[in-house]
């Protein structure tokens, strides 16, 4: 345990290494930045995910995620076979 000195008060508080402890004094989170980047990256992947077009959402019905699923499945073989093409190309030559 060691000691950070809090970007609002500016005084030295308490810290255990976690972006989320708060300040003996004012009460706010020692995080600072790297908490508020933190949280605006985990939104931004929350968002990213959701715009995947075979995201399956709690409001599909049975048949459409099913649907997804299958996509989800032939994408990853797809890929899976891009990949294999790919690593052939680059360890034929050498």
């Amino acid at each position: 345990m060691g000691e950070k000195k809090c970007p609002h008060c500016g005084k030295w508080s308490d810290w255990n290494q976690n972006l989320t402890d708060t300040c003996q004094h004012c009460g706010k989170p020692l995080g600072g930045k790297d908490l508020e980047f933190q949280e605006k990256r985990a939104a931004q992947e929350k968002a990213r995910e959701e715009q995947w077009i075979f995201y399956i959402k709690e409001t599909d019905s049975d048949f459409v995620k099913g649907m997804k699923k299958t996509g989800n499945f032939f994408y990853t073989i797809y890929i899976s076979i891009i990949t294999f093409i790919a690593w052939l190309i680059a360890a034929l030559p050498g």
